[in-house]
């Protein structure tokens, strides 16, 4: 039953309702893939027994005529969300054994569609990382290969497990979250199509925080379609979240298929950053021309604070991080190590429980927060955040879309920026903007490098026009044609 975990999702659901094959048959297919690719490591916990039980009750909805959004396809969870009656990491020695009393809403309304869960798939710790390296779990190996050597290489972070669980086969979609460009940067060391909605289109209840004002879930998978229609399944309105945008929910399968001629497409020419790897630069201007072709205009706009984009991020995220990350203090919930006072038990939990690179972020964040530094700093970047938000907005007066590459350059080797933060920080430099000012992103694998790996370009558009995102997407993948899929073989 290999070729079952080939299909897409939509595949999938198409198989499924013609009766070709079951979800258990479907479910045990991804089960047995899992399991013969742990040295991945994409996964922090499986989960086969509980799949096989909502396939099973999945295949008998089915035959009463019950059938959910995404009923009956496997599917893998990001170990950020929390899943009720499974443990919840992410991905840190601090909530090793944590299992919620409760579902996330994003997760909720999945099981609610139908979905069969597989497993939690790893992460960067907290979610804090670019190259899915920081985990307490190990890091997570990139199902792809050099054509020059055989050396391990990172599948992008933070949501590098669910990333390289869908390149892998794994399963046939996961759900990731973007706070500056966890779902876009993985999906395009991938090969993948991972996009982030607008902010406040998802709920973030019940999904361990990072930095508030820009986590947001998102799907990750292998086509465009299966992307807007799993996103169908996650996106709503939570009164449990007072970020949550209650704004009309689009059919964004609709959107598919539809022309782009009279769509205006913006050229940022401040994207075109120094150290940019210059095969990417080709494959943004094969871009322009795919959607020229296809009957839209590209216009040059200008985004000048660009520039500013990673800095303001790397003040503002940690700040809230060190908020959030305050939590964790051995007294309600996951890791508690005992000391001779209570100031001791603090530091001794927090030491333990966090690893190096979560520190360093709440290091950083507290400091911009403190007395002294919090105007120099915290202030001073809310500010620049947004005149960014306001270019964009500028920006979009002029376009429909913005066409940008994904990141600066191919999936890298473990460990061969793990000593250089800031290289390793500018692994974000294209994905943070939209990020900042909230916007829906998506990243669509388009070629491959002369060394063989998967290589994407970014669309970006208004708030809340994902229906526009998935239509250019959508011209971009067909003429990109992108076949390549990692060999699998040990």
């Amino acid at each position: 039953m290999a070729s079952l975990t080939d299909l897409t999702l939509t595949e999938a659901q198409t198989g499924l309702a013609s009766g070709d094959f079951s979800s258990k048959e479907l479910t045990e297919a991804h089960i047995t893939a899992i399991e013969g690719a742990r040295d991945l490591n994409a996964f922090v916990i499986e989960t086969p027994e509980r799949a096989i039980e909502d396939a099973e009750r999945s295949d008998k909805r089915r035959a009463s005529g019950e059938v959910g959004g995404i009923e009956g396809l496997p599917i893998a969870i990001k170990d950020l969300f929390c899943t009720k009656g499974v443990q919840s990491t992410a991905a840190s020695k601090m909530l090793e054994g944590f299992v919620p009393p409760y579902e996330s809403t994003v997760t909720a309304q999945m099981v609610e569609a139908g979905m069969v869960m597989l497993g939690k798939t790893n992460l960067d710790e907290f979610a804090m990382g670019s190259s899915n390296e920081t985990s307490y779990f190990g890091p997570v190996v990139n199902p792809w290969k050099r054509n020059s050597d055989d050396q391990p290489l990172v599948p992008g972070g933070s949501s590098g497990g669910s990333a390289a669980a869908v390149a892998a086969r794994l399963c046939l979609a996961a759900t990731g979250t973007d706070t500056g460009g966890s779902i876009r940067q993985p999906a395009s060391f991938c090969g993948i199509v991972g996009m982030k909605p607008t902010y406040g289109r998802c709920s973030r209840w019940g999904i361990v925080a990072f930095a508030s004002s820009l986590d947001q879930a998102g799907p990750m998978t292998r086509t465009v379609r299966d992307s807007a229609l799993l996103l169908q399944s996650m996106v709503g309105f939570d009164p449990k979240d007072t970020t949550s945008a209650d704004v009309p929910v689009p059919d964004f399968q609709a959107a598919l298929g539809q022309d782009i001629k009279g769509l205006k497409i913006g050229i940022p020419s401040e994207y075109r950053l120094d150290g940019t790897d210059p095969e990417i630069l080709g494959l943004w201007d094969q871009g322009i021309k795919w959607l020229e072709e296809a009957g839209a205009e590209t216009v040059e706009v200008s985004l000048p604070r660009t520039k500013y984009a990673l800095p303001v991020y790397y003040i503002i995220a940690p700040a809230e991080a060190s908020s959030n990350l305050a939590r964790y203090d051995g007294m309600r919930y996951g890791l508690r190590v005992e000391g001779d006072t209570l100031t001791d038990v603090y530091e001794n939990t927090r030491g333990e429980g966090f690893g190096a690179e979560v520190r360093r972020r709440i290091l950083m964040g507290t400091y911009v927060l403190s007395a002294g530094y919090y105007d120099a700093y915290y202030i001073k970047a809310q500010k620049v955040r947004k005149l960014i938000a306001d270019e964009f907005s500028v920006a979009f007066e002029q376009v429909d879309a913005i066409l940008t590459p994904t990141v600066p350059s191919a999936a890298f080797a473990h460990g061969e920026k793990s000593d250089d933060l800031l290289a390793m920080y500018l692994n974000d430099v294209l994905t943070v903007p939209a990020s900042l000012a909230g916007l829906p992103g998506i990243s669509v694998p388009a070629g491959l490098s002369s060394d063989g790996l998967p290589l994407g370009l970014q669309l970006i558009t208004k708030a809340f026009d994902e229906e526009t995102l998935f239509r250019v997407a959508d011209v971009i993948e067909q003429s990109a044609k992108f076949t390549g899929r990692p060999d699998m073989k040990a």
